[in-house]
């Protein structure tokens, strides 16, 4: 992969410069902003459409969630990611944040290995969604109303609906291909059919689209 273009967003600038530094100082990564603001936020990343964009989430004139919103529902050229950083590990946000578009949630008190490792599968098109992540995850769909438009399935094959069933159950690549006796090639081969057949961003999309066409069941 080439390197990977980051935009911070925190309305702290401690934060921001150390966030910076960090991103900073490892090969492969570097930061081409800061916004103290949502509204400067989506400014930057149209400007500049970093790979991954670190999102705080309580930002002055705009929240983290709206401006990820805006961010990821563009037409541009090239996909720009959001990884939502906050203190908070609140359920609401979690569905809120992914039906925004972002790809990955992770506090703020991770190790910097692991916002580091975080930057870099979101930056390849990978959803970073833990276990406990897609759980909570479920608890929403399982307490929200059901949407008068849901998606659909058309055109999604048997074996395509089994894997992103398993998608959305929180399964691995690598458990996938377990469960269902495949190569992980060819795991990763249905869900990139799955990607372009529901016009899904990544992972945390499809987990979306899972239950939102009644494929699986909240209540599982």
């Amino acid at each position: 992969m080439s390197e990977v273009r980051v935009l911070i967003a925190d309305d702290q600038a401690l934060l921001r410069g150390s966030f910076r530094m960090l991103v900073d100082s490892t090969p492969g990564l570097s930061v081409v902003g800061e916004a103290g603001t949502g509204v400067e936020a989506v400014r930057l990343a149209r400007r500049e459409r970093p790979d991954v964009v670190l999102m705080d989430i309580r930002m002055p004139e705009m929240d983290g969630l709206e401006a990820t919103r805006l961010i990821c529902g563009g037409r541009e050229k090239g996909p720009v990611r959001v990884l939502i950083l906050t203190t908070f590990d609140l359920d609401s946000y979690v569905y809120t944040a992914l039906r925004a578009g972002a790809s990955g949630f992770l506090l703020k008190d991770a190790k910097p290995a692991d916002l580091l490792s975080a930057i870099r599968v979101v930056a390849g098109g990978e959803a970073l969604l833990a276990p406990s992540v897609t759980r909570r995850l479920i608890e929403q769909f399982a307490r929200a109303p059901v949407r008068a438009t849901a998606p659909t399935l058309e055109g999604v094959t048997g074996r395509e609906r089994e894997v992103l069933t398993l998608i959305a159950t929180g399964l691995s690549n690598n458990e996938i291909a377990t469960e269902l006796n495949l190569s992980l090639a060819t795991v990763k081969t249905h869900i990139g059919h799955l990607l372009a057949k529901l016009h899904a961003r990544d992972r945390a999309q499809l987990v979306i689209i899972a239950y939102e066409s009644g494929l699986v069941s909240a209540a599982r």
